[in-house]
């Protein structure tokens, strides 16, 4: 399949070495305050040369690479991934996995021959250093020239803008926080399901023990072209432009639509593809199109990257004139979840209208990739002659506790997939979560194949694969070492979401060196309230299976803590699945009718979300409860808990919280123990 890459859709013809010219770029990381706007405040970020993001680096086919990477940062180390190019295992950037991480003051230099040509871009691989603007853009041109011709030729890079630093997203993420949900609008409300005419499709979320579906992740300050929330094109009017958009996004999916009308796709993932017209496109991360806009006699004319979840958008500006503004994205119904789930049936199997025109008018408002439509502008199908490899993947994860898998195995579980050099490796990919998920191969090219088996099926290094979908793609497994797998949301890998696939020529005994990417970091946290009459809270230290926290229950009268009636509990927690966990600790009491005992048990999450525990303890008491919170608007949630103990007998609250920020909601709750009081609740 790649000698069908190579030698059709990027029309190689070998060059030695000693003959091919020598680019050399000089690329500097460093830390510096960085803005997107001079009306912005400017916040921690890691440059390229100065900039956000890094400076394109351009080659013509044939010609050798020679970068070298200068890490100037103070204590953290770096590194710098090819992505999409096909170079040498050694060259592949990723830290230990491929190439020694780049330390800090040091710098390392990479040589390889560009073999292909087309639009591809470049990152940090090391921790989520993407997230803070390491990334920049490549442009490859064949040896025949950039077909087809066009007036421009531009790069533009799409991103996402967070003020916070990644690792506080991470935590954030992983916390269970909902604070990016109201950020963005997309928190699911009781008054909200009932406004939108969905309360069945509410209740029915909640019986079937879903938690509320997002779109995206994280709430961002900015969306981004070329570092900036506007780009002027250099495109005059009258002028056709070649756009080489690449999604850098860490998080984010774009729908591209232009006020100019219709798009024309000439590449994908580099390649070329027999050019095909979309209204609207979505890009996932990590992706690039190249895309052909004919820019109107008069007047400026919007190219509008949306954010798939609504929550903003970043603009391209066309020739010069009378401002003409591309049209609004219908945002998602995120109650109803069967649209989002028909989408994904309907895409394994679609019937292609015959003319391009009919698939214009037939395009949804909120279309998938055009996959179904692209096809390579040479034949990709290997035969059928040579021996497959079919490898089953589904796509696992828990929104709430933020953890992502493939078979419901993290990297740092199961994280190698053996492969023999000369097969075809077919891929099932099945998507388990309602979210999307980027997937990108190192090191190769895949067909994208679907029920017709096209012979020309398009060729590509990142395949999206919707919420509840599935995706077939199959590569030749024509090179050596250890390449990665993973999804390109850098949370979700950096959560667990990756393989390795390990060619077995390196002998049985080889064991991949992960790097980071195997790590299960711990991450702090902390929630409760201060109350008039009480305090309740927990301070839990976590990883993706693993919760050591402490957990208390304060009562006091007039405010003398001296008077305080306390339970405290310190234990461990131990995550099975997102329904199920176990428990063990100690309980610390003054309570006259209670003493200091040891504690197990099981937490089990029920319909309609309601969470249950049941306890025993070291001296034979049982302790049962049952807890629910629900959303009644975006702000304002109710809950309640109600416990039975065999020795202290019934306990409950319930009470209401109004949230004020990411930190701080204003709370009231009765509690039979304590009464009636108010005061703040808190999340760190």
């Amino acid at each position: 399949m790649k000698t069908a890459l190579l030698l059709l859709a990027f029309i190689l013809v070998p060059l030695s070495l000693a003959t091919a010219q020598t680019v050399e770029y000089d690329l500097r990381i460093a830390e510096q305050l960085w803005s997107p706007g001079d009306s912005d405040r400017p916040v921690r970020a890691l440059t390229i040369n100065g900039g956000i993001p890094g400076p394109t680096l351009k080659f013509r086919e044939g010609d050798v690479a020679r970068i070298v990477v200068h890490n100037q940062l103070e204590k953290e180390e770096t590194s710098i991934h090819w992505h999409g190019l096909l170079v040498p295992n050694a060259e592949d950037g990723v830290p230990h996995l491929t190439t020694p991480p780049i330390q800090p003051g040091t710098a390392h230099t990479f040589e390889f021959a560009l073999r292909h040509s087309g639009t591809y871009w470049y990152h940090s691989h090391t921790g989520l250093q993407e997230q803070s603007g390491v990334y920049g853009s490549i442009v490859v041109e064949p040896r025949g020239g950039v077909m087809p011709q066009t007036d421009r030729d531009e790069v533009v890079v799409l991103s996402d803008w967070t003020r916070e630093r990644p690792d506080e997203v991470m935590r954030t993420l992983m916390s269970g926080n909902e604070w990016y949900s109201f950020r963005k609008g997309s928190t699911q409300s009781l008054v909200g399901a009932l406004r939108a005419g969905e309360m069945e499709a509410f209740w029915s979320r909640e019986k079937s023990r879903m938690p509320a579906m997002d779109i995206s992740d994280v709430a961002y300050d900015a969306f981004l072209v070329n570092g900036r929330r506007d780009m002027v094109s250099s495109a005059e009017n009258g002028e056709t432009v070649r756009l080489r958009f690449i999604n850098a996004g860490a998080s984010t999916y774009f729908y591209l639509q232009s006020a100019t009308g219709p798009l024309t796709i000439v590449a994908a993932d580099g390649p070329a593809v027999r050019p095909i017209r979309v209204n609207r496109l979505l890009v996932g991360m990590a992706e690039t199109y190249d895309v052909l806009v004919g820019v109107p006699e008069t007047g400026q004319w919007e190219l509008r990257a949306t954010a798939q979840d609504g929550s903003g958008h970043a603009s391209v500006w066309l020739g010069a004139g009378e401002k003409h503004s591309a049209p609004d994205i219908p945002r998602p119904n995120l109650y109803n979840m069967d649209d989002h789930l028909l989408a994904a049936i309907e895409d394994e199997d679609i019937e292609v209208p015959a003319s391009d025109s009919e698939a214009l008018l037939n395009e949804e408002d909120r279309p998938l990739s055009p996959y179904s439509r692209l096809r390579s502008i040479a034949v990709t199908d290997p035969g059928s002659a040579r021996s497959r490899h079919t490898v089953e993947l589904r796509l696992t994860g828990d929104m709430e506790r933020y953890v992502w898998s493939f078979n419901g195995k993290t990297l740092a579980e199961e994280g190698t997939i053996p492969i023999r050099r000369g097969e075809i490796l077919r891929l099932e990919l099945i998507n388990d979560t309602m979210m999307h998920h980027p997937l990108h191969l190192h090191g190769h090219f895949f067909r994208i194949v679907d029920s017709r088996n096209l012979p020309d099926a398009p060729l590509k290094h990142t395949v999206d694969l919707p919420p509840m979908g599935k995706r077939t793609i199959e590569f030749e497994a024509d090179e050596s070492g250890d390449w990665l797998f993973h999804c390109h949301l850098l949370y979700h890998m950096h959560m667990g979401m990756a393989r390795v696939f390990s060619y077995q020529e390196q002998g049985p005994d080889h064991v991949p060196d992960y790097g980071e990417h195997d790590d299960d970091n711990f991450y702090f946290f902390s929630a409760g309230s201060f109350q008039s009459h009480m305090s309740m809270g927990m301070a839990s230290l976590m990883n993706s299976k693993n919760d050591f926290y402490a957990e208390w229950d304060i009562g006091w009268e007039d405010f003398e803590f001296d008077h305080s009636h306390y339970e405290i509990d310190l234990g461990w927690a131990r995550y099975f699945d997102p329904n199920f966990s176990a428990v063990v600790g100690a309980r610390l009491t003054n309570d006259h009718d209670a003493e200091d005992r040891a504690f197990a048990g099981l937490e089990y999450r029920l319909p309609y979300l309601i969470g249950s525990s049941l306890q025993i303890d070291s001296e034979g008491d049982v302790r049962v409860g049952l807890g629910k919170s629900l959303q009644i608007t975006p702000r304002l949630s109710l809950f309640g808990e109600v416990e039975y103990d065999t020795n202290t007998e019934w306990e409950w609250s319930t009470g209401a919280e109004y949230l004020l920020n990411k930190q701080f909601s204003l709370i009231s709750q009765f509690h039979s123990e304590h009464g009636m009081g108010a005061g703040i609740s808190f999340r760190f």
